[in-house]
């Protein structure tokens, strides 16, 4: 047995198709006799396995509810009782127009009948009769979230809608004239320094440091730096970059010999035999000293000395067995693993994460970095552009219509298919209450007009048959 409601917004019981509650049944939700008492757990908890949302009831809404099925019960009481006091009337003998104010008002009574039939066959059994075609939302409310979710799919979720609309929308034009407009650069600067503190502060340092661990350390020992490194080298050779390098070595070479005759001469005195006579050791060591700075003082200022040309050499010979000798391709990878393992660098590697992290706070916190003032700049100057380029705009949404069309047409069958599993999960009877509580004040008005509409109805086609006698 379940509560119904009758013309006059009396209950009366009558057996309905939903099973009785197992749960204690909590007190309506605001009185009334339009109110249908739900089990206490289900408007707490929002239904089975919290799945059904809560029913919040507007107290306010609910008064213009009652409010309003109260005059369109009013009119047709006064529909009623019209008919009866001019029905007694013409039965005894009253003037002509008495049976065509009581044909109007028995048409009116009629209209308003039919059409608060038809309003409460949307949420109810009228009476509680199970009446076929009626407690439409309750039973049918599967069907009408699946017609839905197929409407909004093929009307609104269509490629070629989204596409008018964000065509039509100008979003690059907009958010163009949007950025320039002073201070909201910053704001978005400031908004994404949140966005980057928050991030930052969610993850957790072991995690992170891990992944640095694994994606940088990890790649940089399976990769080979041999090869890369003599395609390198051999670049730099082809384009005589290194000739500043031998430039740079050669003046520092003869810079460091012209700079250091004592320790020539102190080398000399040192390897001389201890018989050698200490003047002899000093002709040798001077000796020694001018031929060694005439030497360097050669290599510097002769760019095609042989000596350049034997660097040269060596440097082309050096980059072609970086590329393709096994052996020294091998004593680079053995000298890899032990700069890698050295304990310098894998502090280093360690506190590569936090001292990033700690650098990039710093800069997010602090409005005058210059990252911020970097990043507003950039955001301030990308407003201008798409200001006055048009050619950007015109790019910028057509990536934006691409992109929603790819994710309209890959995936709208999915996100149309959320309104019909929501509604699914939905409890018919709370369904029904949610509904009417949104547009019941406004179907009440089909009440009225089926009143008044009957009565006039009723007044033409009893006139017209008075006319026809």
């Amino acid at each position: 047995m379940q509560t119904a409601h009758g013309p006059d917004g009396a209950s009366t019981r009558g057996d309905v198709e939903a099973d009785p509650p197992t749960e204690p049944v909590g007190p309506p939700v605001t009185g009334g006799s339009d109110d249908v008492a739900l089990p206490s757990s289900r408007r707490a908890s929002g239904g089975e396995g919290g799945l059904i949302p809560d029913f919040v009831d507007d107290p306010e809404k609910r008064a213009r509810l009652r409010r309003m099925k109260a005059v369109a019960l009013s009119f047709l009481f006064g529909a009623a009782i019209i008919w009866i006091v001019f029905l007694v009337w013409e039965r005894n003998g009253g003037p002509a127009f008495t049976g065509y104010v009581r044909a109007a008002a028995e048409a009116g009574m009629v209209g308003g009948l039919a059409d608060w039939f038809a309003v409460t066959a949307l949420f109810r059994h009228p009476l509680g009769i199970k009446i076929p075609h009626t407690a439409l939302i309750p039973r049918k409310k599967d069907q009408l979230g699946a017609s839905l979710s197929g409407f909004v799919g093929e009307n609104f979720l269509a490629p070629k809608v989204v596409a008018e609309k964000l065509r039509a929308a100008q979003i690059s034009a907009r958010l163009g004239g949007w950025l320039t407009t002073p201070g909201n650069a910053s704001r978005v600067t400031g908004e994404l320094a949140t966005v980057v503190r928050g991030a930052v502060t969610v993850l957790r340092d072991d995690e992170i440091q891990a992944v640095v661990d694994q994606a940088v350390t990890r790649r940089v020992v399976a990769q080979p730096w041999g090869p890369p490194m003599g395609r390198l080298l051999a670049g730099v050779l082809d384009d005589g970059a290194h000739r500043r390098v031998v430039d740079l070595i050669c003046d520092r070479a003869y810079d460091w010999v012209r700079d250091n005759h004592d320790t020539v001469m102190a080398l000399v005195s040192k390897q001389a035999p201890s018989w050698s006579p200490r003047f002899v050791d000093g002709l040798i060591g001077d000796r020694l000293y001018a031929e060694a700075l005439s030497f360097a003082w050669a290599v510097k200022s002769d760019a095609d000395h042989p000596m350049r040309k034997a660097v040269d050499r060596f440097l082309i010979s050096f980059a072609a067995d970086l590329q393709d000798d096994p052996d020294t391709n091998a004593r680079v990878e053995d000298i890899k693993r032990q700069l890698l393992e050295h304990p310098e660098v894998q502090a280093l590697i360690s506190r590569a994460w936090a001292t990033g992290k700690a650098m990039l706070l710093d800069a997010a916190e602090d409005p005058s970095s210059q990252l911020r003032l970097k990043v507003t700049d950039g955001v301030a100057r990308f407003g201008e552009r798409l200001d006055t380029d048009p050619e950007l705009r015109d790019k910028i949404d057509g990536w934006l219509v691409d992109a929603a069309g790819y994710v309209v047409g890959r995936y709208s069958s999915e996100i149309s298919t959320l309104i019909s599993d929501t509604v699914a999960r939905w409890d018919g009877p709370e369904t029904s209450r949610k509904i009417e509580l949104q547009v019941g004040r406004d179907l009440q008005f089909i009440r009225i007009n089926g009143t008044l509409v009957g009565a006039l109805a009723g007044l033409v086609i009893y006139t017209v048959g008075e006319l026809l006698v």
